[in-house]
């Protein structure tokens, strides 16, 4: 499930789930009952709900409680997992192991929940150029910020209530499952985040602090040595399976250490 206003990812949300899950097992939301339903959702599920009022944190909190009581609904209906992610954020099995995502999420042990290890794909600025939105995004970016802002329990087996932008379910813990990641791509692309930035609608929406912070994560990455990605999920998995901050112990963090590793060449052509 995604829940979507105006949103230039979904079409590439659209192509990755639906490749892996199937189109019938894709429900898309659209904020809003003046949104366009798109030619690339035919076949989905697809369902337009009135505008939801409120800045970005109001609205994040809005989005996560509606998405839980969907995803209940489903449960009640037989569903074994339920996924919900942003149309930015894109659940990828390691290519590695030679499993689908529907493969690798039924290996998976009984958990309430699971997550991928957070990856903030992020645009090199001095060799990387715009993101060309109709190829493969990891075939066009090679830079991994592994962020715990984006280790997210996406993936529930039973009712579970998410807290804001689906960073964590609430009464219950997170685990990292080895070899599942998010990739997140909210700031790959330095002409995106300008026309984002510029948007109204998103200013008045209280964007501008957010967006702000991406930006400044593109200056951030361009400081820091690439780490060998191999040799550096594993390192962070523990960290993050084991390090919370004192005011969320059911989220994951690395206190301020920063890890940016180079995207392998097997991931080229999953999203």
């Amino acid at each position: 499930m995604t829940m979507v206003h105006n949103d230039r990812f979904l079409p590439k949300w659209v192509e990755y789930y639906s490749s892996q899950l199937g189109k019938e097992n894709l429900i898309v939301f659209f904020d809003g009952l003046d949104q366009v339903i798109p030619e690339e959702c035919k076949g989905i599920e697809c369902i337009r709900i009135p505008k939801m009022k409120g800045d970005v944190v109001a609205t994040d909190h809005q989005r996560s409680r509606f998405m839980s009581e969907q995803a209940a609904k489903l449960f009640n209906k037989g569903a074994d997992m339920v996924i919900a992610c942003d149309a930015d954020e894109f659940l990828i099995a390691d290519p590695a192991l030679g499993m689908t995502l529907p493969e690798f999420l039924s290996s998976l042990p009984d958990y309430p929940s699971h997550s991928g290890l957070g990856v903030d794909v992020l645009q090199d600025l001095q060799t990387e150029r715009q993101m060309d939105f109709s190829m493969p995004f990891l075939s066009q970016r090679h830079i991994g910020w592994l962020h715990s802002r984006y280790t997210k329990p996406s993936v529930i087996t039973r009712p579970l209530t998410w807290g804001g932008g689906y960073h964590r379910v609430k009464n219950t813990n997170f685990h990292i499952a080895k070899g599942l990641y998010l990739f997140h791509f909210g700031a790959a692309d330095l002409e995106s985040l300008k026309r984002i930035s510029e948007d109204p609608n998103r200013v008045n929406n209280g964007w501008t602090r957010h967006q702000n912070k991406r930006l400044r994560n593109l200056e951030t990455i361009s400081r820091l040595s690439l780490r060998d990605w191999d040799k550096t999920v594993d390192k962070v998995r523990r960290i993050q399976t084991f390090c919370r901050p004192m005011f969320a112990p059911n989220k994951p963090t690395t206190f301020g250490l920063k890890f940016v590793a180079e995207i392998p060449g097997r991931f080229a052509k999953m999203v």
